[in-house]
């Protein structure tokens, strides 16, 4: 089951979330349509917050989570940050050790709530931010999935050629 909670239309993506609050939003029963008026707000998508399948996007959490700091900057300095200010040279370890971090726009899972369209969801841009984006346009979409804590790689190097093997 994936958490497809919301911001919710007070707490924006690019002000003030934390990875611990994108995490308990995620998690919320903030269903992300607020919008208002205007063309971009008239879907009909009913909106739910989970969705069971077995690939999904990364968490807006998870990338927060998925830092291990620097020599500058240590990984509990960084998850005090607010993730929009990740693209800050500042903090630039924050973005530079983090696994997930490819310097390409990457959409998440997280829907981003806002009162000028209905089709925005979170997403991590480029410099390192978290930001939001319509879901036209054309951004890195790189699926993953969540393993039980009993799987163990049993074989392989983790490339096309020589996959993970996985075992429980």
């Amino acid at each position: 089951m994936w958490n497809t909670g919301a911001n919710d239309g007070q707490t924006y993506t690019d002000n003030n979330i934390k990875t611990a609050k994108f995490y308990e939003l995620e998690r919320s029963n903030n269903t992300g349509k607020i919008c208002t008026s205007g063309q971009y707000c008239n879907d009909t998508l009913g909106r739910t917050t989970t969705w069971t399948g077995k690939v999904g996007l990364m968490y807006p959490s998870d990338y927060g989570y998925a830092t291990s700091g620097g020599s500058t900057t240590d990984r509990a300095t960084c998850l005090k940050k607010e993730l929009f200010r990740w693209n800050s040279s500042n903090v630039s370890d924050c973005k530079n050790n983090d696994w997930l971090f490819n310097g390409d726009y990457q959409f998440t899972i997280s829907p981003s709530a806002n009162t000028y369209g209905a089709d925005f969801v979170i997403n991590v841009a480029p410099s390192g931010s978290i930001a939001n984006d319509g879901t036209g346009s054309t951004l890195l979409v790189q699926p993953v999935v969540y393993l039980a804590s009993n799987m163990k790689i049993s074989g392989g190097e983790g490339t096309s050629e020589s996959p993970y093997q996985l075992e429980s």
